[in-house]
């Protein structure tokens, strides 16, 4: 088990905020997580790979940066292959490595940042595949019990960017591995145009629509080893279908799309950049130039100046269209 004290948590989260953890244990086999349950948990934080984190600059208690690592087929049955990755797996090479080994699925969540033992918790998407889509059952360890938990996607409860992982007291669980079920018989989900315009006139393959992906968010997305961000800062609100009709008659460009039980989502992005925030910065942090929902560290920010930008753009946008923005990530 490494244990770090004052340890900075700068290089290991995203935003790449000014950031001290008390103390920091690097989770990298069971037996160190045993050894850390052995001394006792108290206060604590997980930390997967920090790609949707906004933390204080002095995080007190003790983090536990998860490395568990490993993947495997675990069983394949005639419909589809089950694949086990560790908590610890970097989500986008786990991605990459199914598809090399010829088990497609998970191609449009490429270049997602982050760990496997985080992709539940958020029940990360994009481009019209979420993780609920593709999930077969997680382990996780309850650090009140000490007991291991299996769970199923009933018990997960995913919602939109959302999991029952979310709702729990802080620290307390810490997924151990996650199984995908991935189909044999596949089909490409490309319902989202500029994807679409990516591949047109080409053969669609698995790694055709990864590698489709991976060319649109790097045209669209910073780098988080060269500019600090946490990808999409915010959530795309959803609303009644009424209240979406009556904001589209008022601004006939704002993109809408239907969700289940009557309501709509809407696109944060282009409410924020109607708002006249894209590019724009307050301090040390700003959101992007190309993508008005990425919030960007120029260099030295902390979590107060990304509490500041975010509480100035939540103000404008609910002013301009009486919708009110949830920002994504979590806060420590």
């Amino acid at each position: 088990m490494s244990v770090e004290l004052n340890a900075d948590l700068a290089p290991h989260h995203t935003l790449g905020l000014r950031a001290e953890a008390a103390r920091m244990v690097r989770l990298r086999d069971r037996a160190s997580l045993q050894a850390a349950l052995a001394e006792g948990v108290g206060a604590c934080h997980i930390l997967g790979g920090g790609s949707n984190l906004v933390p204080a600059p002095h995080v007190a208690g003790t983090v536990f940066k998860v490395e568990l690592g490993g993947k495997r087929l675990l069983r394949e049955d005639t419909d589809a292959w089950y694949v086990e990755a560790a908590a610890g797996e970097n989500w986008h090479d786990f991605v990459q490595w199914t598809l090399d080994m010829g088990w497609p699925g998970l191609e449009n969540l490429s270049l997602i940042p982050g760990t496997v033992g985080a992709a539940p918790i958020q029940n990360i998407g994009a481009y019209g595949v979420e993780l609920k889509d593709r999930f077969h059952a997680l382990h996780a360890l309850d650090l009140q019990s000490g007991e291991v938990h299996a769970f199923d996607g009933a018990a997960c409860r995913f919602a939109y960017r959302d999991s029952v992982f979310k709702h729990a007291p802080a620290g307390r669980w810490l997924i151990l591995d996650v199984t995908f079920r991935l189909p044999r018989h596949w089909q490409a989900v490309l319902d989202y145009g500029d994807l679409r315009a990516r591949l047109a006139g080409d053969a669609v393959t698995p790694r055709r629509v990864a590698d489709a992906i991976m060319a649109i968010r790097r045209s669209k997305l910073p780098d988080p080893a060269v500019l600090g961000n946490a990808g999409s800062f915010f959530h795309n609100p959803i609303v009644d279908t009424v209240a979406a009709n009556t904001l589209k008659a008022r601004f006939p460009g704002l993109p809408v799309f239907p969700v289940e039980g009557d309501k709509a989502k809407l696109a944060a992005g282009w409410l924020i950049e109607q708002a006249g925030w894209k590019g724009r910065c307050l301090g040390p942090v700003g959101m992007y130039e190309k993508q008005a929902l990425v919030l960007v560290n120029h260099g030295g920010a902390t979590a107060d100046d990304v509490r500041a930008l975010m509480q100035a753009v939540q103000a404008d946008v609910a002013a301009q269209f009486g919708v009110t923005l949830r920002p994504e990530p979590v806060w420590w």
